[in-house]
């Protein structure tokens, strides 16, 4: 039994919001690059100099480090828009699956009540015994512990 449960159309929409809100914070840092980057001394003396350039240095590197969340923004963004599609492509090939094996089982479940491949289903109520497996290839479903009243 999966505990993971994936909607490839939610996964896409999540992919789409993340590219917007990268595209978003990209622009506006892209904006105020050239305000950030090069600002100039307030006044002629060395001090003013020397602390425009030193706001311009964290301007640059804050400008490096937003150059490289972009790229792991937009890797994230292909990663997910992939792992929608790799779940939607599992979820297709087990939907097949589910069809060829009821396809295969529908004969012998009409005439002997029974499939021909598959696992039985594991009992619900105390004491009850699992469903049978199929008659070529499966195992039986279990039991439930307990003896009814």
């Amino acid at each position: 039994m999966s505990l993971v449960f994936v909607s490839p159309e939610l996964v896409v929409t999540a992919a789409t919001d993340v590219a917007g809100i990268s595209a978003a914070v990209h622009s506006a840092a892209r904006t105020a690059s050239a305000s950030t980057t090069q600002l100039l001394a307030a006044a002629g003396d060395e001090v003013s100099t020397q602390i425009a350039a030193l706001f311009s240095a964290h301007g640059q590197q804050f400008q490096a480090l937003n150059a490289q969340a972009a790229a792991f923004s937009d890797q994230f963004h292909r990663t997910l828009s992939a792992s929608a599609n790799s779940y939607a492509s599992a979820e297709a090939a087990n939907t097949i699956q589910k069809d060829l094996l009821a396809v295969i089982n529908a004969p012998s479940q009409a005439l002997l009540g029974r499939t021909l491949i598959g696992n039985g289903a594991n009992a619900s109520t105390p004491g009850g015994r699992g469903g049978d497996g199929g008659l070529l290839w499966g195992n039986g479903g279990n039991g439930a512990a307990g003896a009814p009243g």
